[in-house]
């Protein structure tokens, strides 16, 4: 028998967001497109029509999904007269990396339970 009181507690610590931040960066990064055109940002800066040429979509449709990610401060844009340039703000996903860390250590921490609580039961069986 497995005595689940040697086993190390698990603590989730409550640690406080920017709900609003939060909650428009999960929006933006909801949408494959807006996914897509963040893809895209990584390998540098690119122009609204550069963005918006792979999905086939007006320059109207592409501004929308663009002010999405820069609500969520994901995306800075600079104009230049007539033209829009977009570079990725990555720094600005650390609080939604760090709000899913916690989930992520949160199912470590069971897996490595689970984990010697089989080890303990295999223990077990094989002294009987």
């Amino acid at each position: 028998m497995v005595d689940y009181l040697t086993f190390p507690a698990i603590f989730n610590y409550m640690v406080k967001y920017n709900t609003d931040r939060l909650d428009a960066t999960f929006h933006a990064l909801a949408d494959p497109t807006r996914r897509g055109m963040l893809a895209s940002l990584m390998n540098g800066e690119k122009t609204v029509s550069a963005l918006a040429q792979p999905y086939a979509m007006s320059l109207a449709a592409a501004s929308k999904h663009i002010r999405k990610l820069e609500v969520a401060g994901l995306v800075d844009r600079k104009v230049e007269g007539r033209t829009h340039y977009c570079r990725l703000n990555a720094a600005n996903m650390a609080e939604a990396h760090a709000w899913m860390e916690r989930y992520r250590r949160f199912w470590e921490g069971k897996l490595d339970l689970l984990g010697a609580l089989l080890d303990a039961e295999d223990k077990a069986d094989k002294t009987s």
